[in-house]
C-alpha cells in the first residue's frame, strides 16, 4: 500500500493504474485530456481503430482514475485527472527513492574499500 499525506492508493489502485498507462494510445489520451477536455467521438477521431475501441481504452482510463467521463447533451466529455497523475509520480518517487539509497550504499562502500587500499 503506497501512502500520503492526502491519498492512500492500495497495491490493486497501483496495478491498474500502470496497467492503464502500459498503453501508448492510453498514454496518449491521458496526455490530450490532460491538456484540454475531449469527446469519446473526438478522440476516436484521432486514432485509427473503431469508436469502441477508443471507449474500451477510456473505460480503462476511468476504472484507474486517471480520467473521468462527463455526460454533456449527447457526448461524453473525457477529462484527464492530474492528481491522478500525482499519484503515480509519488509511487515512481519512491522507486527512485529506493534505487538511490542502494546507489549511496554502493558508492559508500566504494569509498570504504578504495580508502583501505590507500593506507
Amino acid at each position: 500500500m503506497v501512502v500520503r499525506e492526502g491519498f492512500e492508493l492500495t497495491d490493486d489502485d497501483v496495478d491498474r493504474m500502470f496497467r492503464a498507462l502500459a498503453d501508448a494510445t492510453r498514454r496518449d489520451i491521458v496526455r490530450r485530456t490532460l491538456s484540454a477536455e475531449a469527446s469519446v467521438s473526438e478522440l476516436a477521431a484521432s486514432y485509427e481503430m473503431s469508436f469502441a475501441a477508443v471507449q474500451k481504452h477510456v473505460a480503462v482510463l476511468e476504472e484507474a482514475g486517471l480520467v473521468s467521463k462527463l455526460p454533456r447533451g449527447r457526448e461524453r466529455i473525457v477529462r484527464g485527472n492530474p492528481d491522478a497523475i500525482r499519484r503515480a509520480q509519488f509511487c515512481l518517487d519512491q522507486f527512485e527513492a529506493v534505487w538511490r539509497a542502494r546507489i549511496d550504499r554502493l558508492d559508500a562502500l566504494l569509498e570504504a574499500d578504495s580508502a583501505q587500499e590507500s593506507d
